[in-house]
Parts: C-alpha cells; structure tokens; sequence
C-alpha cells in the first residue's frame, strides 16, 4: 500500500478516534503491537477532544492517511509547530490489521517530509517510558532519547485511566536532513 497523505477534514474525525482508540487501547486477538492497554484504560481520544487539540493549536496539522480507492482512514499522526523550526510530533497510529506492512514507517517518513517542507529542523516526540518496544522502534529510525522527562497528567483522565503509579514520558527528537 502506498501512502497517501493528506490534511484531514471533521469528517474524518470519527473514524481517527475509532482508529485511535483501538489502536492505543485494543486488547486481546488483533490488538496492536504496542498497545498501552496494559497500563492505561479507557479511551485514548474523542471526538470532543481532538476538535479541542485542533482549536487550541492552529497551527497543528492532523495528517491522515487514507486508500484512494475505498477512502478508509488507514493512519494518523498530529503534527504542531513549537518554535525555531521545532515541531511537535504525537498520535503516530496505523491500523493494527495493517501493522508489519511497513505502513507505520511510510507515515513516519511522510510526515517527516511533510514538517521539513514546512521549515522544520527537528522533529520531538513524548513516549511513556514503559513503551521499550515502541521507543525501540523510533530509534532504529533516527530517533534519539534526549534524557528529558516530563510527568505524567495524573488527575487528567482525558487521555485515558493509568494503571500503574510510576508513569512518565521521556523526550525522542531528530534532526531532520537539509
């Protein structure tokens, strides 16, 4: 499959929760590969709240990545300007029926180009620290962990319910080429 990635619409935005939601919070046969289900419940987004990221960041994309040919949101990921030619990565999701397709890699590459297209130097990204597989992953990608931390939003269940008392994120970034 081929990537095709565009801004996404309102119209898009139930099928990037529903996708977001069973590939962050999926359990059991199906599930993704790096589910966070094992440490947080609940959902990990809603229509209300990905309107409230995209209001309150105008300058943010939602780029999604959708088939031609039956027009089903296949991925996704959110990308936001923060300063001197840094931009703000999150919510990398792929359809976990697709996973080990090398999709998740198309669309990382693609929104790559897509911020240095749009003057970025470096991408920065948050990851939960318990996530070793997929901080692995961005890793053999160029990725590099920065050794900064930030504290997990505990009290804020709108991203989900943790489980476990010990959560943090630590901080990936890459300089990107040009």
């Amino acid at each position: 499959m081929s990537v095709h990635l565009r801004v996404a619409v309102p119209a898009d935005f139930p099928a990037v929760v529903r996708l977001m939601n069973v590939a962050y919070r999926g359990s059991g046969p199906g599930a993704s590969w790096n589910t966070e289900s094992t440490f947080l419940a609940g959902d990990r987004t809603s229509e209300a709240l990905l309107r409230e990221e995209l209001s309150a960041s105008p300058d943010a994309a939602l780029l999604v990545i959708d088939d031609p040919e039956d027009a089903a949101v296949k991925g996704c990921v959110f990308l936001e300007p923060v300063s001197g030619g840094v931009w703000y990565l999150g919510s990398l999701t792929v359809d976990p029926r697709l996973q080990a397709q090398g999709l998740g890699r198309q669309l990382l590459h693609a929104a790559e180009q897509w911020v240095a297209q749009q003057g970025a130097r470096t991408i920065r990204m948050k990851v939960i620290h318990v996530r070793d597989t997929l901080i692995a992953w961005y890793l053999r990608r160029g990725y590099l962990l920065t050794g900064e931390t930030h504290p997990f939003p505990y009290g804020d269940d709108r991203f989900g319910i943790p489980l476990r008392d010990d959560l943090t994120f630590v901080v990936l970034e890459k300089r990107l080429a040009g």
